[in-house]
């Protein structure tokens, strides 16, 4: 006589439709709310980090997708749950494509991948909204928004504390300091 063992949490990979994790996730928890299995699902994990992006001369955050289109899932797959995926998740929602590799049976996503996912996503929230600066002194850059478009310059200096570097640009012949927000440059090819 054979011994099965209940299955364990465990993590997974769904590919969706990229943009369209988050609805994804959450007609996932609901359909599997409403079949009764929430104790079979732990987490459903979307890797993503906070990103400066300027708009109109304006800087925001915003949150930015490690993996466009993937998702991670630890859950207790068993029959039941593999029924649910396959015939209702697969099938009304058309933004949940499949598992990895396959739509039928997923692997398992290996613990030291879940883990240096995990810890770059704890390594960015504490940093908190203040990334690196990609810059150091010496570097040809070219300015992509403000009042300097599209001149090119070099890093004279960088302030990490204000996220500015002062950069040295030709102005009607000369070299003039201008001090910009990182992200109104870009490195030279």
């Amino acid at each position: 006589m054979t011994r099965t063992t209940a299955p364990k949490f465990e993590w997974y990979a769904l590919q969706a439709f990229s943009g369209s994790e988050k609805k994804v996730k959450e007609y996932i928890i609901e359909t599997i709310e409403n079949e009764g299995l929430s104790d079979q699902l732990e987490e459903i994990l979307i890797p993503s980090q906070n990103v400066f992006v300027m708009r109109g001369g304006k800087k925001s955050t915003r949150e930015k997708t490690d993996f466009p289109g993937y998702m991670l899932i630890r859950a207790k797959l068993d029959k039941r749950l593999m029924h649910v995926f396959k015939e209702q998740i697969f099938k009304q929602k058309k933004e949940a494509i499949k598992w990895i590799p396959t739509r039928d049976k997923p692997d398992k996503v290996r613990v030291e991948d879940i883990d240096r996912i995990l810890g770059r996503m704890d390594k960015a929230r504490e940093a908190g909204h203040r990334p690196e600066i990609p810059f150091s002194t010496g570097d040809a850059i070219r300015v992509i928004d403000g009042p300097f478009n599209t001149f090119s310059g070099v890093v004279d200096d960088v302030y990490p504390d204000k996220m500015k570097v002062r950069v040295m640009v030709s102005i009607l012949g000369r070299k003039t300091p201008v001090e910009m927000d990182y992200l109104q440059i870009v490195k030279e090819d």
